[in-house]
């Protein structure tokens, strides 16, 4: 029952979060923002979480997760209401940080939750359901909030995803009790930031922080150039459909190739598989052959981020795992943030194929670090947290 009131979470949060930053952005368009306000409204999406993730993971050790997850799904809530009674662009910033806010907590808190839940012999398996959930529900988020700005505007989709967040919420109330509580005494003990990490943490964090801006890079830009070498729209947006299609078909098979080849050289082929793909961009200029080649990058990057998941879990002090988690996720947000504004400048002053090229690089270097992430995964087993 846990296990899947938490799938049930994650389909139904991170659905109202991935809907609402696109019906804000349209919104936004609508009444008329410029390119820079739409860029500052993505930027409030992140703020937040780039600041609490780690102090979430803390208090989720201490205090469990039910309650704060409310807090969260309740604020996402409010968030989409204040553009709905208020129609201007500040509403919409409000919103975006307050949407950011409720991110905060389900990023950190249900990614614990599913590693907290399950026996070690089936960590693997359910964190690779949980990212078919977390691949499920960024499809359907934009899907819902297409349909919902093309038919009743985005003042009125605004209220599909409080309808989303208030159903979570309504879960966490009615079932919540069956999650697991925290421990007190978690919070007494010293964190990472006092008593130091060790190298292999060090390592997985950083070898996370590389998968989120693999990602994100090749997200932001295929489209860039796609647009440079003359693709239409259609054929962009397929481009990036097949690295979502792939992403989501290898997380099928995750679990036993993790059985078959283990963990860490199964993250260190995705890092070199995402670095040949990066390398063999700037070549081709079709879209056919770029679709095939977003599909390999695909399959790579597709296992990272559920691997990581793994890994960071198997890294983690007794009772500190979500401080942990929560940790990773501020290193990711700062890669977010400052990674697109530093290969903007290589590509001002390089070129777009430099920015592949460098990509393609930090990917082998990813592949050479995650090798050495950790022990083996017997030893993973031994190291599991337990509540």
């Amino acid at each position: 029952m846990p296990l899947y009131l938490t799938y049930a979470l994650m389909l139904f949060c991170f659905s109202s979060v991935t809907a609402a930053r696109v019906i804000l952005s349209l919104y936004a368009l609508q009444i008329g923002a410029t390119p820079s306000a739409v860029g500052v409204l993505v930027a409030t999406f992140f703020a937040l979480p780039l600041l609490l993730s780690w102090p979430v993971g803390r208090w989720s050790d201490r205090a469990g997760a039910r309650w704060l997850l409310l807090f969260g799904c309740l604020s996402g809530a409010c968030a989409m209401l204040v553009p709905y009674f208020s129609r201007n662009l500040a509403s919409l910033y409000v919103a975006g940080t307050l949407v950011g806010l409720g991110f905060s907590f389900y990023n950190v808190l249900l990614q614990n939750l599913i590693g907290v839940i399950s026996r070690p012999e089936e960590r693997a398996k359910n964190i690779s359901n949980a990212s078919l959930i977390g691949a499920t529900s960024n499809f359907a988020g934009p899907i819902i909030a297409g349909f919902a700005v093309e038919h009743a505007g985005p003042a009125v989709a605004c209220l599909s995803v409080v309808a989303l967040a208030l159903t979570a919420a309504m879960l966490l109330v009615v079932c919540g009790h069956v999650l697991p509580r925290g421990a007190r005494h978690a919070a007494r003990r010293p964190g990472p930031h006092k008593r130091g990490l060790d190298s292999q943490l060090v390592r997985i964090l950083t070898t996370s922080s590389l998968v989120q801006v693999s990602g994100d890079l090749f997200q932001f830009y295929i489209p860039v150039y796609g647009h440079a070498i003359g693709l239409s729209a259609s054929a962009i947006g397929g481009v990036l459909g097949t690295f979502a299609a792939a992403s989501f078909a290898v997380r099928f098979v995750m679990s036993r190739l993790i059985a078959r080849f283990g963990e860490e050289r199964l993250l260190s082929c995705s890092f070199y598989i995402a670095g040949a793909g990066f390398c063999l961009i700037p070549f081709f200029k079709t879209g056919v052959t770029l679709g095939v080649i977003s599909f390999v990058f695909g399959l790579g990057m597709g296992c990272g981020q559920p691997i990581t998941t793994i890994l960071i879990f198997s890294r983690s002090a007794e009772g500190r795992t979500g401080e942990t988690l929560g940790l990773r996720q501020t290193v990711n947000n700062v890669m977010r943030v400052s990674s697109p504004a530093l290969f903007g400048q290589i590509a001002t002053v390089l070129g777009l194929p430099a920015v592949f090229w460098i990509s393609a690089l930090l990917m082998g270097g990813g592949g050479l670090l995650s090798r050495q992430s950790t022990p083996s995964s017997a030893s993973s087993n031994d190291a599991t947290p337990k509540r």
